[in-house]
Formats: C-alpha cells, sequence, structure tokens
C-alpha cells in the first residue's frame, strides 16, 4: 500500500499531479481542495495517499491532509459513490465545512455536487451523518438544530424517519418493516439503524 508520496512536484494539472519520488513518478488523482496546497512545479510537496486496486488499473488518489483522505474513504463506502464522484464532493470545500454539511443533514449542499443526484446525496447524509457528528463534536449540535427549527409542533422522529425512506426510493410498507425494529433518537439515527438491519438481513 502506497500511504505517502514525498518528492519534487513534476507534473501539476486540474485534475491530477505527477510527484518524483527517486527518479519513479507517481501519478495521483487530485480534488480541487488538495491541487490548492500543491506548490508550483520544481517544488517539494508531500501527499496522503490512497491506492485502489483494479483488474485493469492501480488508481492512486492524493490529499493534503489525512483527514481528507479518510472523508474520501468514508465517502467511498456509500453506495453509487465511486472515487470520481468522491474527489467531486472532497473539490466542493474543505474537510471541515463538509464534516459540518454532513453533521448538519445539508443534502443541498451534497446535491449540487456534479454527478450526485437528490437520492444520492440523502443517502450520503444518513449513512455518513453519524461519523460525521462524532467528528465535529457537540459544537454542532446547536448549528444542527437551529436548521430544523427546533422540536414544537414537528412530527415524531419515526413519521420523519419513515419520510426519509420513502425520498430514499423505498415503499410505504417497506419503510415501516424496516423502522420496526430500528433504534433511535432522531429520524437519522432511525434511518441509519433502519438501512444498518436492512443490509444484515439482505
Amino acid at each position: 500500500m502506497i500511504a505517502l508520496l514525498r518528492g519534487e512536484v513534476a507534473v501539476r494539472r486540474a485534475d491530477h499531479v505527477v510527484v518524483l519520488c527517486d527518479s519513479v513518478g507517481y501519478r495521483a488523482a487530485v480534488s480541487a481542495e488538495t491541487l490548492r496546497h500543491v506548490p508550483a512545479v520544481g517544488e517539494q510537496v508531500a501527499l496522503h495517499t490512497h491506492l485502489i486496486v483494479r483488474d485493469d488499473a492501480l488508481a492512486l488518489y492524493g490529499f493534503h491532509s489525512e483527514e481528507e483522505r479518510e472523508l474520501f474513504l468514508m465517502l467511498l463506502s456509500v453506495q453509487a459513490v465511486g472515487p470520481k464522484v468522491a474527489l467531486a464532493v472532497l473539490s466542493a470545500g474543505n474537510h471541515r465545512d463538509l464534516v459540518a454539511a454532513l453533521a448538519a443533514g445539508d443534502a443541498a449542499r451534497f446535491q449540487a455536487v456534479p454527478g450526485i443526484g437528490k437520492r444520492t446525496a440523502e443517502r450520503i447524509i444518513v449513512e455518513l451523518r453519524e461519523k460525521a457528528t462524532a467528528e465535529s463534536g457537540p459544537a454542532a449540535e446547536p448549528e444542527i438544530l437551529a436548521r430544523r427549527g427546533g422540536a414544537g409542533g414537528t412530527p415524531t422522529p419515526r413519521a420523519l424517519a419513515r419520510e426519509g425512506l420513502l425520498e430514499l426510493g423505498y415503499a410505504p410498507a417497506e419503510a415501516e418493516e424496516m423502522l420496526r425494529e430500528a433504534e433511535g433518537e432522531t429520524p437519522e439515527e432511525l434511518i441509519a439503524a433502519a438501512l444498518r438491519l436492512a443490509r444484515s438481513a439482505g
């Protein structure tokens, strides 16, 4: 596994860089955010990397920080999100802003990324929000509550979770069945639990 590149920038393009390490050039696909941190050709750079092995290719991806690489791996764990789409998400903002958007349930932020539709954006929120909230810490909670307008007069968390599953494409009866054994205090927790149960049952 190639985890880190350190060497001279040999090529700097909009979607990739080539780093010269002991006379060997490594081509790494990068996000626009990482590219901002890559210096000019001829200067030294260090990139955290992730290697994806396929039958027909070895694809190397570079990141300016370990946090960005971890977010890339989190995105790859979501169904219908491949490396190209994950890099597009990372190009939409810095790591802190993207994690805050995940913690706040801001699906519109991800739907604005080329290649991501409404269903995929909502799936990213549902599957990654708990991890993002854990990473961003308690400070994110006031912002999340503010965006949702508080709890007074709103439907129950289970009803909102059912609506969320319907928006993800599940039938009403299927959504009810998925939520029957799901546990959680918020709609997001209930949806995440329902999806986990559905995957384990499958």
